[in-house]
């Protein structure tokens, strides 16, 4: 765990930091708060029950966002068949090991968790789960085909520090295993990603911001195949794209992760990147920026 940091967040949740990667897990503001406005509110759960329901969450981490969705999920009695995608094992033993982490969830959850962490599965009348780990660029090609998801969690590091799971590649191979009503739900709202999924043409969501200001536009992103105008107008945590989050996919900063092979190093990804951002006609980020009276 030498390469993982505790840390304390505001909420009173933990969470870590890689110093790998440089980056938190969650936002400093809450680990806890940071899964239910990021992904649970806006999954809206409760159309799924006494339903089944298919969930794919990519990059598992601590395992919050899944640990939310089944505490959820026992209290209506749905059913759920679910996969996770993580390369690294250690954030769910340090979850496993966190009493304050425990004392979240129902004791299911963590029976579940045990399970994931002992044998990769876990299975009763109400859950069927299993998580894959490993690179997943490789492992996403292990879920079987026929599986199409309602729900994908995509909760990588930033595309700056974790582009691989990121990439044109990698995000066709994902919204191919969505279903056409699922939801795809990110916390990212890069220009990049947005503009690739809505080239692979999704409907693309703003997830709504508890307070706007000029640099708190958006919680993150939905991405949907087809959605029904009535759901639109009944969901209190998503909504179209703004003018101003329109034209920042009309920015350089539109310009996309690129891994052809799907096992490039991050590093040349992000250079790729900077060259092709480099010849573009595009607008710049900045001109954008300035254009909206935003800081960065």
């Amino acid at each position: 765990m030498s390469e993982l940091k505790e840390i304390l967040t505001k909420d009173g949740s933990f969470t870590l930091r890689s110093l790998f990667f440089q980056e938190n897990f969650h936002s400093l503001e809450g680990a806890l708060k940071e899964t239910e406005i990021k992904f649970i509110n806006p999954s809206n759960l409760k159309r799924f029950k006494d339903k089944s329901l298919n969930v794919l969450d990519i990059c598992f981490g601590l395992g919050y966002n899944s640990a939310s969705l089944f505490n959820n999920l026992i209290k209506q009695n749905s059913f759920i068949n679910w996969y996770a995608l993580e390369i690294d094992k250690k954030p769910l033993k340090y979850s496993l090991g966190n009493k304050s982490f425990q004392q979240l969830w129902h004791p299911k959850v963590l029976k579940i968790f045990k399970a994931l962490s002992k044998n990769s599965q876990y299975k009763d009348q109400f859950f069927e789960c299993n998580i894959l780990w490993g690179d997943a660029r490789e492992r996403i090609n292990n879920i079987p085909t026929n599986i199409k998801f309602d729900l994908i969690y995509l909760d990588g590091f930033s595309p700056q520090k974790c582009p691989q799971v990121w990439s044109v590649e990698f995000l066709g191979k994902v919204t191919q295993k969505l279903n056409p009503q699922g939801y795809l739900i990110t916390y990212s709202c890069s220009a990049a990603i947005r503009k690739t999924l809505k080239d692979f043409g999704l409907n693309i969501f703003n997830i709504k911001p508890n307070l706007v200001s000029k640099n708190l536009w958006s919680n993150g992103t939905i991405a949907v195949k087809i959605i029904d105008e009535k759901v639109l107008q009944s969901n209190l945590y998503f909504k179209k794209l703004s003018s101003m989050e329109e034209e920042h996919l009309l920015t350089k900063a539109s310009i996309p992760y690129r891994d052809a092979s799907l096992s490039s190093n991050p590093k040349d990804i992000i250079r790729k990147r900077v060259q092709e951002q480099l010849l573009s006609n595009l607008k710049t980020s900045k001109n954008w920026r300035d254009k909206w009276g935003m800081t960065k």
